[in-house]
């Protein structure tokens, strides 16, 4: 069976793939409330609500995420690479 290498279709999902600045924060954990994200920790530890995300990430100020949009909403995902311990649905969770 031949090999194809699949991870445009998740970049074609994408909204925008902001260009992150030097000083961009990775995600290292989502804010979860009832089994639903409703934030994401932060690698200098703070934590945002997911609009607060979103903005950061326009601003390239998260690196590793794309912005991709359902239902009207923005939301966070997931760059493809040949990892899979950094994607968002991977990272473990915290509560607030």
């Amino acid at each position: 069976m031949e090999f194809r290498d699949l991870s445009f279709l998740a970049m074609a999902a994408m909204k925008e793939v902001p260009s992150p600045h030097a000083d961009a924060k990775e995600i290292v954990a989502l804010v979860k409330e009832g089994g639903r994200v409703t934030g994401y920790q932060l690698s200098d530890g703070n934590c945002v609500t997911k609009e607060e995300g979103v903005r950061m990430a326009h601003e390239g100020g998260i690196k590793g995420v794309g912005i991709a949009t359902r239902n009207g909403n923005e939301y966070l995902k997931s760059l493809p690479d040949d990892r899979e311990d950094n994607n968002l649905d991977s990272l473990p969770s915290v509560t607030h």
